[in-house]
């Protein structure tokens, strides 16, 4: 991270209520989406079934070898704590199968759910940032006004227009994070929803880059600076970051780091891991075939 004193700290990582715990939940996010086979799931799956792999206590039989068994996309989903929410909280610690009069709308509610959660995730992120007001009062009215709608009843939930307070929510996103990148120095290019699958981006200076939405898949951003980089909602899945620096990125989740492709020298924040998938050990390099291997003189 740059030595420069305008450079934000990166956020907390959020309190643990935003954050998924299985033990708490039962199984939303095996039962209420719709899969379909490809490179991301082994099977068809119609929304609202059960997969195959969901045990009877709720628990995948599969977890630990998700991706060898071809279920990679289960890996990289996060519901931000909305699982447990809507399990212990909006319905009680009533679980689908011995209550299977409230399925259908337990079903409805883990979505809407699901995004007030992830709004609260990227608030707590953003008032971690200290704009100072009167944003950062802006930044908390919402954040409690959607705590305020996350506890609502089930019939609330279900005929709330989420989209029109996510896009409220967004704009106020958007300016912290304009305003952040400006007070320290660090606004940059402007690639918001663009076209980069595939990219080579080796090397490339990205500090302060707005990449909100951008399209990573498959780029190669191997050794690329993304300090102050706003990576809201950019899709990294398969995303070479090897060596690259997104030590104080803004608004980056876990879930798009566990997407992308990496290894030790990849730089993170402290809350974010480094996923188990990833080389997480410097491989010496060989000499090439054929040539032999000569040991550097000693100076």
């Amino acid at each position: 991270m740059s030595g420069n004193s305008n450079t934000v700290a990166p956020p907390t990582g959020g309190p643990a209520s935003l954050r998924a715990n299985c033990e708490r939940c039962f199984g939303l996010c095996c039962v209420v989406p719709a899969f379909s086979a490809s490179s991301d799931f082994a099977l068809d799956k119609p929304a609202g079934q059960a997969c195959r792999n969901l045990q009877p206590d709720f628990r995948c039989g599969i977890h630990r070898n998700l991706r060898e068994r071809g279920f990679p996309g289960c890996t990289v989903f996060d519901c931000f704590g909305a699982g447990q929410q809507v399990s212990q909280v909006t319905f009680g610690g009533r679980d689908w199968r011995t209550s299977p009069e409230i399925a259908a709308r337990m079903f409805e509610v883990f979505p809407v759910m699901r995004q007030l959660h992830e709004l609260l995730w990227y608030l707590t992120e953003a008032l971690a940032l200290r704009p100072g007001d009167p944003l950062r009062a802006e930044l908390g009215a919402a954040r409690d006004e959607t705590e305020r709608l996350g506890g609502s009843d089930p019939e609330t939930l279900v005929g709330l227009d989420v989209a029109a307070h996510r896009q409220n929510v967004n704009a106020l996103l958007l300016r912290t994070s304009e305003l952040v990148r400006g007070r320290a120095g660090r606004s940059g290019r402007d690639h918001r929803g663009a076209d980069l699958v595939g990219a080579d981006l080796r090397g490339a200076d990205l500090t302060g880059a707005n990449l909100r939405g951008a399209y990573l898949i498959g780029a190669d951003l191997r050794g690329a600076d993304l300090t102050m980089a706003d990576l809201t909602g950019a899709d990294l899945r398969g995303a070479n970051l090897r060596g690259a620096d997104l030590r104080a990125s803004l608004f980056l989740t876990q879930a798009q780091v566990d997407a992308a492709k990496g290894d030790v020298t990849t730089g993170l924040a402290p809350a974010l891991r480094h996923p188990a998938h990833w080389q997480l050990s410097i491989t010496p390099n060989r000499p090439p075939a054929g040539k032999p291997h000569r040991r550097p003189r000693r100076r």
